[in-house]
């Protein structure tokens, strides 16, 4: 099924603060995620959700930022997932609005993401967050 996509929730939570106004502006993670395209990997990698049958499947940002991080730091799976629950930029990176507590996901998922979107898709996610650094 399609992931849920997190920008089309308004709720606010009261008694929590927006990972956005809490973070710094000037970390090379938070002008990154403001620089990609995310809405070019939603209709790219999208073709691989069904439209109606199953459970939600995981956002496509998600498996995307998570994916250019184990890249960039040279993380498995497990560590990437791990790192992800104490790095605030890394979850604001991911598209999370709130802080998280929890694993985003089971690792195992990254591997079936990648065989899902093949190396074609893995080049492209690369070449993308790429071209965004180099804008910066």
């Amino acid at each position: 099924m399609q992931p849920l996509n997190k920008k089309d929730d308004k709720r606010v939570e009261l008694f929590r603060e927006r990972l956005e106004n809490i973070l710094n502006r000037h970390h090379e993670l938070y002008r990154l995620a403001g620089l990609i395209d995310w809405d070019v990997f939603e209709q790219e990698f999208g073709e691989f959700y069904s439209a109606r049958k199953g459970r939600p499947g995981i956002p496509i940002r998600l498996m995307v930022g998570l994916s250019f991080l184990g890249h960039t730091y040279g993380l498995s799976d497990e560590a990437v997932v791990s790192k992800w629950v104490e790095n605030p930029y890394w979850q604001y990176l991911c598209g999370e609005t709130y802080f998280q507590h929890q694993l985003p996901l089971d690792p195992s998922s990254m591997s079936r993401w990648r065989k899902r979107i093949d190396e074609e898709g893995c080049e492209k996610i690369l070449a993308k967050t790429l071209q965004a650094g180099l804008r910066s």
